[in-house]
């Protein structure tokens, strides 16, 4: 207690840590990006022939939820529908806009995993535009998506809201495919993910492909021998890497539920903004930026 007349101490003021952010919520971006900073380019899958519509319409939603946090980046959406001829244009067009020797653009596939045609797609067209492009990793695996998933089976009456599961409440399902699109190696890759969203629904999940083995049929297999007969398919793909029409068949071919793919989820958004930060390796310089 403070008898006296004189102010009472002040407590000490906490400094903030010079040292970058970490974990799942810091933001993946500064707010005030350097002025040079290269374009953030979105290779969006396509195939020719196919409508964009889908893939254009899904593109253009995360680029508007990347451009709340980040009004000042120069962000471009790019189809590699036409197999990559686009992209090569939009590079050089971007640096020839940039002063010489400097970085252009980082280019994040919107994929969720490996996809070997995306991949080779995109070097392909930084080969041949000749411009100082780096190409990231693709958005997972990562909790977030994985969190994602577990919203977009929720939506679907397909799993709980919420991650604490009381044991004298049934689940609507009792097993969980992991479907996505880039062949064997996309359903290796989603493995991680599979692991994750398995720990948030303490449910067995299993990964499968599209468009390669294991399929989801192979998957389906899988979960019954060991008890699971109620399945449900979630699709890991943001939308415009597979046919949803191929991914509902599939689900109905062995009798699941399916949810929506991720789509514009928030969260796919934000981790094209991690990859995209994570391509600096700091923002004190941009020597070590391009490949």
């Amino acid at each position: 207690m403070n008898e006296g007349h004189e102010d009472p101490p002040k407590l000490p003021t906490r400094e903030r840590s010079s040292r970058p952010g970490t974990g799942r919520h810091r933001r993946p971006l500064p707010a005030d990006l350097p002025a040079d900073a290269p374009a953030l380019v979105l290779a969006v899958p396509g195939r020719a022939g196919d409508p964009a519509g889908q893939g254009a319409d899904v593109a253009a939603e995360v680029a508007s939820i990347v451009r709340i946090d980040n009004p000042q980046l120069d962000l471009r959406i790019v189809s590699l529908a036409d197999g990559g001829t686009d992209l090569t244009k939009e590079f050089a067009d971007i640096a020839a806009k940039r002063p010489a020797g400097g970085p252009a653009a980082v280019v994040v596939p919107l994929v969720t995993g490996p996809h070997p045609r995306v991949r080779r797609a995109v070097r392909d067209a930084v080969t041949q535009s000749g411009a100082a492009v780096r190409i990231t990793e693709p958005l997972g695996p990562h909790p977030l998506l994985a969190e994602a998933l577990h919203v977009r089976l929720s939506e679907a009456g397909l799993a709980r809201a919420d991650r604490m599961r009381l044991f004298n409440v049934s689940s609507p399902v009792d097993g969980i495919i992991v479907a996505t699109a880039g062949g064997d190696e996309a359903a290796r890759g989603a493995d991680a993910t599979a692991v994750l969203l398995a720990a948030r629904l303490t449910l067995p999940v299993v990964p499968a492909a599209l468009d390669g083995v294991p399929t989801v049929r192979d998957a389906a297999e899988r979960l019954r021998k060991i008890g699971a007969n109620r399945l449900a398919v979630v699709p890991y793909v943001i939308g415009p890497e597979a046919d949803r029409e191929r991914i509902t068949t599939a689900a109905e071919a062995i009798g699941a539920g399916c949810a929506e793919p991720l789509g514009a989820h928030e969260s796919v958004a934000r981790m094209v903004c991690v990859r995209y930060g994570a391509a600096f390796g700091g923002f004190d310089g941009f020597d070590d930026l391009s490949d």
